[in-house]
C-alpha cells in the first residue's frame, strides 16, 4: 500500500508545460513536459487547451500508482483567461501575443495610476483582449458564465468549482486595482463583475476531483484540486515569509521578470515595463520585466553551443554588442528594433555569449530602474547558465546572487501552497562575480547607446 503523500503541480509556462509529481518533502518524484503550442485554426491564434488536457490526464495515469496524491495545483502563465459556460468553453483561450486589430478599448481602460498595470501591445493587458471579444463575438460572449483567470479555468475543468484569485488578475490585466487589492473601474464599466466567480486564496482547496477526471486519471476522488497561482507569483512563495528587510527575485523563463520586494510603487514608470504584481499574501509588488527567454534564443540561435569566459572577455574586448529588442512584445525598449554595434559574433559559442551578455545588461538595466535591493535570488531556466548569475554578480556588488536549487521556482512554489508550514528545499547556491576586464565600461557604452 502506498503511503508517500505527494501531490502534482501542473505548471504551464508561455513555452513549455510541465506536471510534476513532488512528495510531502519537496523531491520532485516524476516529471513529463512537452511543448505548449499556439494553434492557428479557427476564429483567431488560441491556446491547445484540448491538447493540453489529454497530455494531463494521460500524465496522470502514469503518476497515479507512484504515491498517494492528495492535491493537484494548477500554476500558469499570466494574461490570460477562459471564458466558460456550464458545458465548456464558449471561445477558445486568446493568445496575449494575438494581434487584435480594430478593438475600441482606449476609453475603456483605466489609469496606470490605478491599477499599475502598464498599456502592453498585442493582447497582454488581459482587459483588452476580453473588449475584442466581446466587440468581435457578442454572442458567444453572452453565453459566458464565467470568466475564469488560466491557472482557475484548469482548476475548474480538474474540479468543477469556479474561483477567482488575485495573482492571475494582478498580472498586468486593467482588471484589478493593485494599491487596494480590489477589482478596478474596468470590471464596473463594462459589466464583467457578473462574470467573476468568489475570489479565494491560492492555497485554497475547491474540493475533490470530478469523477469522470478521477476515472480517467486513477487519480482517488477525494485528491484535492487547489485554487492556484500565476507563475511568476510562484517563485516568489519560497521569499514571502522572510522579514529580513528588502529582497529581489529574478523568475526567468520566456519572461525575466524582477520581483523587488519592499521597493515603492511610486517609482514605477509606465513607459517603461514596469507594474506591480500581486503576490500571495495579497500584496502588491513593484516590477519590471522583458522577454528574455525569448530574445536569448533569437541571438543565440537555434542549435546553442555553450560559451566560456574567454568567449565572453572576447565579445567585451572587441566591442560587440546586441542593443534591445529581439522580441516583438513587452520590456523597457518595446518597439525598439534590435541591432548589432561592433564585430559580429564569430561562431556559436560566441552568439551564445553574446546572447548572457544581453541578458545581464537589460537585467541590470531593470534592476536599477526599480530600485531593487537585498539579496537578489535568480529562480528558474537562467540557472542553468553558469555565466548569467556570475556577470550579474559582478556589476551589483551590493546586492548578494544566489541561483535557486530548484531550476523552475514555479513548482517549489506550487508545492508551497499545499505544504505551507514547510521550509522550501534547498537554500539556494551563491554565486561568485566573474569580474571580466571592461565589464563596467561595457555597460556603461551598452547603456550610452541606448540614449536618444
Amino acid at each position: 500500500m502506498m503511503t508517500t503523500d505527494a501531490l502534482i503541480v501542473l505548471d504551464i509556462g508561455k513555452t513549455n508545460a510541465k506536471l510534476a509529481l513532488v512528495d510531502a518533502s519537496g523531491r520532485v518524484l516524476a516529471e513529463r513536459r512537452r511543448a505548449n503550442a499556439v494553434l492557428t485554426d479557427g476564429p483567431y491564434p488560441h491556446h491547445d487547451t484540448e491538447g493540453l488536457w489529454a497530455w494531463l490526464l494521460a500524465a496522470c495515469r502514469e503518476f497515479a500508482p507512484l504515491a498517494a496524491i492528495s492535491a493537484i495545483v494548477p500554476v500558469t502563465h499570466g494574461a490570460t483567461a477562459a471564458l466558460v459556460d456550464d458545458d465548456g468553453l464558449v471561445l477558445p483561450v486568446l493568445d496575449y501575443e494575438a494581434a487584435l486589430p480594430g478593438v475600441d478599448y482606449a476609453g475603456l481602460r483605466p489609469s496606470f495610476g490605478e491599477t499599475c498595470s502598464p498599456a502592453l501591445p498585442a493582447g497582454l493587458n488581459l482587459g483588452r483582449q476580453l473588449a475584442w471579444l466581446a466587440q468581435r463575438f457578442p454572442e458567444e460572449f453572452g453565453r459566458a458564465r464565467h470568466l475564469l483567470m488560466y491557472p482557475q479555468y484548469w482548476a475548474w475543468r480538474l474540479s468543477g468549482c469556479a474561483a477567482g484569485e488575485a495573482t492571475s488578475l494582478g498580472c498586468h490585466t486593467d482588471l484589478w486595482n493593485a494599491r487596494e487589492q480590489r477589482y478596478s473601474s474596468l470590471v464596473a464599466r463594462t459589466g464583467w463583475q457578473a462574470l467573476m466567480p468568489p475570489l479565494l486564496p491560492p492555497h485554497a482547496a475547491l474540493g475533490g476531483l470530478l469523477p469522470e477526471v478521477a476515472a480517467a486519471t486513477g487519480l482517488p476522488a477525494s485528491c484535492q484540486v487547489l485554487c492556484g497561482i500565476h507563475d511568476s507569483n510562484a517563485s516568489l512563495m519560497r521569499y514571502l515569509d522572510r522579514d529580513s528587510g528588502p529582497r529581489t527575485v529574478l523568475s526567468t523563463g520566456t519572461w525575466v521578470i524582477a520581483a523587488a520586494l519592499g521597493a515603492p510603487l511610486d517609482a514605477l514608470d509606465e513607459g517603461a515595463d514596469m507594474l506591480a504584481n500581486t503576490n500571495a499574501l495579497g500584496q502588491p509588488v513593484a516590477c519590471m520585466r522583458f522577454m528574455g527567454g525569448r530574445e536569448f534564443g533569437e541571438l543565440a540561435g537555434l542549435q546553442p553551443q555553450a560559451c566560456t569566459p574567454d568567449d565572453l572577455a572576447r565579445l567585451i574586448a572587441k566591442g560587440s554588442m546586441a542593443l534591445p529588442c529581439f522580441a516583438a512584445t513587452g520590456g523597457p525598449f518595446a518597439g525598439r528594433s534590435g541591432g548589432m554595434t561592433g564585430p559580429a559574433p564569430a561562431d556559436a559559442r560566441e552568439r551564445y555569449a553574446l546572447a548572457t551578455l544581453y541578458c545581464v545588461l537589460l537585467t541590470d538595466y531593470c534592476l536599477d530602474a526599480l530600485g531593487a535591493s537585498g539579496p537578489l535570488a535568480v529562480e528558474g531556466s537562467f540557472t542553468a547558465n553558469p555565466w548569467f548569475g556570475a556577470l550579474l554578480a559582478a556589476l551589483r556588488p551590493q546586492q548578494a546572487v544566489s541561483y535557486s536549487d530548484d531550476a523552475s521556482g514555479t513548482v517549489c512554489g506550487g508545492w508551497m501552497l499545499r505544504y505551507r508550514d514547510a521550509v522550501a528545499p534547498g537554500s539556494g547556491k551563491a554565486v561568485a562575480a566573474l569580474a571580466l576586464p571592461g565589464l563596467e565600461a561595457y555597460r556603461d557604452r551598452w547603456r550610452e547607446e541606448l540614449k536618444p
